[in-house]
């Protein structure tokens, strides 16, 4: 199978089936536009049927993994009953394909992930950043919920106690103190991070892959089981994007200015 129709994501093939994915939109920080989210939505799906792939390995072109949502998308969203329908859907693949993907993922933290990136970033079933990286879900501070899949994981991977803390106010969360509360399971300085991914998938690659595969079955059960939490939280995060706290969200993000919600003017 062929990677060649991609227009954002890269492609190169490692020895022992490693497959290295690379968001190539360095000149945006990687941002997410349509054509980005759709692509990451479907490469997992590309992935499980590649015969030659064992393991995938996903990271950022230049200094960011991903500085979330592209704006003018988020722009061209707001109020807009088809689009927001069909980015439900479309977030709802990205999520599932992730988890249903029966090959290993890992991610490589080489910058910051805010956002639809940081999807691909903490589903992975290894996650690996930088110290310095700044990871966090800015949902509220866009004026919508958080979807994408912070209340599937964060919860799991962090505690209940850290994930309300960062969704509900929308900070960002450094690499080295994400390893300390458990939201990915290395944490490196910046030079190193693809290397070690590269170890780790070559690992996982030269292993007994129908024991891996099945191993990751197994664990990515709990991600299931709160599937309809996942649901919820997409729906509730496409039904912000038709109100008008998101407008000001963005409007507020251009003018890079505080933000005045309609919701607190009341």
């Amino acid at each position: 199978m062929g990677f060649e129709d991609y227009q954002q994501l890269t492609f190169s093939r490692r020895d022992n089936g490693v497959l290295l994915i690379t968001l190539d939109r360095p000149d945006k920080y990687n941002a997410a536009d349509e054509q980005m989210h759709g692509e990451l939505a479907r490469v997992w799906k590309d992935v499980a049927a590649d015969q030659e792939t064992r393991v995938a390995v996903i990271t950022g072109a230049g200094k960011a993994f991903s500085a979330g949502g592209d704006l003018a998308m988020v722009e061209r969203m707001a109020g807009d009953y088809d689009r927001v329908s069909h980015m439900l859907d479309e977030m709802s693949d990205l999520v599932y394909n992730i988890i249903n993907c029966d090959k290993p993922i890992i991610s490589a933290i080489n910058g910051v992930a805010v956002g639809a990136g940081t999807v691909a970033a903490l589903l992975a079933d290894v996650a690996i950043a930088a110290e310095d990286a700044k990871i966090g879900d800015g949902h509220v501070k866009l004026g919508v919920a958080a979807g994408d899949h912070a209340a599937i994981i964060w919860p799991l991977l962090a505690g209940m106690a850290k994930a309300r803390y960062y969704l509900l106010t929308g900070e960002m969360i450094t690499g080295a103190d994400a390893e300390r509360v458990g939201l990915v399971a290395k944490a490196l300085p910046r030079e190193q991070v693809l290397d070690e991914a590269l170890r780790v998938a070559d690992t996982l690659a030269t292993g007994a892959q129908h024991a891996i595969r099945l191993t990751k079955r197994s664990l990515n059960n709990w991600l299931r089981t709160a599937g309809p939490t996942f649901d919820q939280s997409a729906a509730y995060e496409m039904l912000t994007f038709m109100g008008p706290d998101v407008i000001e969200g963005y409007t507020a993000l251009r003018e890079k200015r505080a933000p005045r919600f309609p919701s607190t003017q009341k």
